[in-house]
């Protein structure tokens, strides 16, 4: 049986206090955290395997391939 690779963006963001919260905008409700970057990324694999089970949900457009990346962006005011 052949399964499929659902991919989704992932915003990372590092905290002051430490550690990385981390959530999907694609999945409402779908974040997690870790106290290092690959903490943060093995849980949110997790978190989004578990959102999918739960909502027996798959992405709105798993056909359309979508490759999608956050870039910062700073202005100098």
């Amino acid at each position: 049986m052949k399964k499929r690779i659902l991919e989704y963006t992932a915003v990372f963001q590092e905290e002051k206090e430490g550690g990385f919260s981390v959530w999907v905008p694609d999945l409402p409700g779908c974040a997690s955290q870790g106290e290092t970057f690959e903490d943060a990324l093995k849980n949110i694999k997790e978190a989004i395997e578990l959102y999918l089970e739960d909502s027996n949900e798959t992405s709105k457009d798993t056909d359309e391939f979508k490759k999608q990346f956050v870039v910062p962006v700073q202005i100098h005011a």
